[in-house]
């Protein structure tokens, strides 16, 4: 009988699948480029494996996330281009998360000419806490304030710096909330202005 999956469950699977994944050759995604079709493999290889062992409830669009019972979201990325499909929705995320944590396969693709195969290399299986997925730059940036003092006028004037833009009132809030309950730094990167993608360079790096 299939067993409830718990989130360490899925950490410890989540790292037997891609050594073996490493190790397989897969005729269809030769010399594919498009990395949106490689994640979608390799996320619904590891769905398809857990869903003989273990019952959950799996999401779908409307939940938003792989795992939503766990509070867990897998995301699939090129070494060669460590970049998430999945943007920050919000300024508040870029300071205290997205509210789920991540699964990250970190992959590098070589395709086999003479077998017509290609093989995803896993080179990482990180798991990311749910307070840390942030900015690291935003996070790093209050907290280094924080401990220079900073009052709410300082981070105001810093999401101004950072182009997060707010209504007045809402910005006032969060900059309070700040000061009372400081971010934890965050793992990801990201970008300024409105361009909110973002980035996995530096979970690869500490990671590597």
């Amino acid at each position: 009988m299939p067993k409830p999956l718990t989130v360490e469950l899925l950490q410890k699977e989540a790292t037997s699948f891609a050594k073996a994944e490493s190790k397989h050759p897969e005729p269809s995604l030769f010399g594919v480029t498009d990395g949106k079709a490689v994640g979608t493999y390799l996320e619904h290889k590891f769905q398809t494996l857990l869903q003989k062992r273990y019952t959950y409830g799996r999401g779908n669009s409307a939940k938003g996330i792989d795992f939503p019972e766990l509070g867990v979201d897998i995301k699939v990325t090129s070494i060669r281009q460590p970049q998430s499909s999945c943007p920050f929705k919000s300024a508040r995320q870029k300071i205290y998360g997205l509210g789920y944590s991540l699964i990250v396969f970190v992959y590098d693709k070589r395709d086999d000419e003479k077998s017509r195969t290609c093989r995803l290399d896993i080179q990482h299986t990180i798991f990311v806490q749910k307070e840390r997925t942030s900015d690291y730059q935003t996070t790093s940036g209050l907290r280094r304030l924080i401990e220079n003092n900073a009052n709410r006028d300082d981070i105001l004037a810093f999401f101004e710096d950072r182009y997060m833009p707010f209504e007045e009132p809402a910005a006032v809030r969060l900059a309070e909330k700040v000061l009372r309950h400081p971010p934890a730094i965050g793992s990801l990167g990201g970008y300024r202005q409105m361009k909110w993608r973002s980035s996995f360079d530096r979970l690869i790096a500490c990671a590597s």
